[in-house]
């Protein structure tokens, strides 16, 4: 009978995941789409969601309906014209929510496009400051 030593990398840590420090959600209603690859690289596919919680890390995205989403995607929001945020899924929820980490982080000038564009009640007095464009 042999014995096998502890694994030492049972547990790997990220910097992005692990040791970053969370900023915090704040609600929003937002239109966006979700781009990923199917079939190895064959077939783009594009599926239409809603921003309901954002921060500068992460966002809580709700989905109209149940599908299987990969792993890594791309992440759109037509309206505050920011494109390609490469994001990974977290949890999936049953409540058609996704939990994303972003791949970068957001400025704080591109969460203010998006609190200006966003339908939540909580912003309907943000304003658009042109010179900020």
């Amino acid at each position: 009978m042999t014995v096998h030593p502890k694994n030492y990398l049972k547990r790997e840590e990220s910097f992005m995941y692990d040791r970053e420090t969370r900023f915090r959600m704040e609600d929003t209603m937002n239109a966006a789409r979700i781009e990923y690859t199917e079939k190895h690289v064959m077939h783009m596919a594009s599926r239409r969601c809603d921003v309901v919680r954002i921060s500068m890390s992460g966002a809580v995205l709700a989905l109209l309906t149940q599908y299987n989403l990969p792993n890594e995607f791309v992440l759109d929001i037509p309206d505050a014209r920011i494109m390609k945020v490469g994001c990974i899924l977290m949890r999936t929820n049953t409540n058609n929510t996704i939990d994303v980490r972003f791949l970068r982080l957001l400025t704080q000038k591109e969460l203010d496009r998006i609190f200006i564009f966003s339908t939540h009640p909580a912003h309907r007095d943000k304003k658009l400051d042109v010179r900020s464009w």
